[in-house]
């Protein structure tokens, strides 16, 4: 999801580095190639972290539910659904008529496969506690599935909107097995071509798609291109139809291009830093407060993000469901954080290190701002900016609350779920540290908790309005994170593609995708 900034002029040598992509004129007019910011991990949903995988995989596969590009919820392969006023079970009618890509029917004894096959721990797959509520999956009728939860959980129907809960075919799932990653069969507009793992994904027209007069192309070529001058050049040169992510300071150069259609749109990505609350001086909330009051966030929006991004107002960013909004930003007021240091009892500061979960340009960027903004208040951070491998092992496989080595953490979250508890419980419940979740401040509320879990109880929409403003005021109040901003998604298109969008969680939308 992160962007990457890139060199103002580009690098003589760019182009030599991408020889083998074709340009659009050697395909199919109803080709579409789609340059996106890094290689793909894997094409089974279940089994991915990252959101470019699982937007990708909607080119073959569909769930029961899905969000439209403004992450309202809809029915897909679902028609409706009941749920028992516990929030316990739910009753999900099937659309019928619907085949998956290798023929083999789509119906409740699919569902139940699919489900089955996630919820089984032995099969070890990344997105178990997404969906380890669930006890059982029962087929009633051909065409009606019945879910049945461990505990009441009423934001279920937006976890089966996440982009990772889709329906696989029952027969290539019994024919690959673990293999199924490299061989994908769904009920989708796409069907799977090939996929070689350094390079490309190619997808073509499924003739047997059950949504008539769609897709209205014959082919997308998705095109890993990691190298950021490269992809934004090849917008420029019409060798790409779309791209994302854009770096921050090139968007005005392809603003400019009357090939392409720069976009930027609101997002749900929310940008913070998380202080680890079990450990001094970060245990006292004085301290957490001073920090907040220490950034320039509208200065941050400026030097770090070209001013696509607003400073963060609250908790869950707006566009998510049952986020409450207005509660800040936290002012700039260097005055107010060094006399909070000093009640403290830190009156010339503190040392600490600030590490960021990702190496890029722009993350270097904001931890450098940062680190200069702290300094104002005396509060000197060493700055670090970690690799993919060293956050799994620094961070997120960290055994022992207690001696967890992260203090301050830059880092960042969307809710793919579109609704309010999957933006706060895995990242501030007393239940969700490392590893088995991504509470990196290490945060614990009683109350906050409490409200969490009875929010998940009950069904009534104002019920939970009213309990998820309280947890979200007092996390706000408590400052476990410096709130930093919510980023705006900027991506490019070309004036000949339509229908093409990249939605608030980062993730795509090409139902309607058309070449003009």
């Amino acid at each position: 999801m992160p962007s990457l900034y890139l060199r103002n002029v580009l690098a003589a040598g760019a182009f030599a580095t991408f020889a083998a992509l074709a340009p659009v004129s050697s395909f199919a007019q109803t080709t579409a190639v789609m340059a996106v910011a890094s290689t793909f991990t894997t094409l089974d949903p279940y089994d991915a972290n990252d959101t470019l995988s699982q937007a990708v995989a909607k080119s073959f596969y569909q769930g029961l539910f899905g969000f439209d590009k403004d992450m309202k919820i809809q029915p897909v392969l679902a028609t409706s659904y009941e749920a028992s006023p516990d929030a316990k079970v739910y009753t999900i009618k099937l659309r019928q008529g619907v085949k998956f890509q290798d023929g083999t029917d789509f119906n409740a004894e699919a569902v139940k496969a699919v489900f089955d096959r996630v919820t089984d721990p032995a099969n070890k797959l990344k997105r178990y506690n997404l969906f380890n509520k669930i006890e059982k999956t029962e087929a009633i009728d051909p065409y009606t599935v019945k879910i049945t939860l461990k505990i009441p959980f009423s934001a279920f129907i937006n976890v089966l909107a996440h982009p990772s809960a889709v329906m696989i075919s029952p027969t290539a799932l019994k024919k690959y097995g673990k293999d199924i990653a490299f061989h994908p069969v769904g009920t989708g507009p796409f069907e799977f071509v090939e996929w070689k793992q350094t390079d490309d994904l190619k997808v073509k027209k499924f003739a047997g798609y059950w949504k008539k007069g769609y897709p209205k192309i014959d082919m997308i070529d998705w095109k890993p291109v990691v190298d950021n001058n490269t992809r934004a050049a090849l917008m420029q040169t019409g060798e790409a139809d779309f791209a994302f992510s854009i770096p921050f300071e090139q968007a005005a150069t392809l603003k400019a291009s009357p090939k392409v259609d720069l976009i930027a749109a609101p997002s749900i990505i929310q940008r913070y830093i998380s202080m680890n609350t079990l450990q001094k001086p970060f245990d006292n909330p004085k301290v957490r407060e001073a920090l907040n009051y220490a950034i320039n966030k509208e200065a941050l929006v400026k030097v770090a993000f070209a001013g696509y991004a607003v400073p963060s107002e609250g908790v869950v960013p707006p566009g998510v469901d049952y986020a409450t909004p207005k509660l800040g930003p936290w002012k700039y007021d260097p005055a107010k954080a060094r006399e909070l240091l000093k009640e403290a009892g830190y009156p010339n500061g503190f040392e600490t290190v600030l590490w960021s979960g990702y190496n890029h340009t722009t993350a270097q960027k904001i931890i450098q701002f940062v680190q200069q903004q702290l300094g104002q208040v005396g509060v000197k951070a060493s700055v670090e900016a970690l690799e993919a491998g060293q956050r799994v092992q620094r961070i997120e496989s960290a055994p022992d609350p207690k001696t967890a080595p992260v203090r301050m953490l830059y880092i960042g979250w969307s809710s793919s779920t579109g609704e309010a508890d999957w933006a706060i419980s895995p990242l501030l419940s007393g239940g969700a540290f490392p590893p088995k979740l991504f509470n990196t401040a290490y945060y614990k509320n009683d109350n906050v908790d409490e409200d969490l879990q009875k929010a998940l109880a009950t069904t009534d929409r104002s019920e939970k309005a009213k309990l998820y403003e309280d947890a979200q005021k007092r996390i706000w109040a408590d400052a476990p994170w410096i709130f930093l901003v919510t980023e705006k998604v900027v991506y490019a298109r070309s004036k000949r593609l339509s229908g093409a969008y990249v939605m608030p969680d980062g993730s795509f939308s090409f139902d309607d995708i058309a070449i003009k």
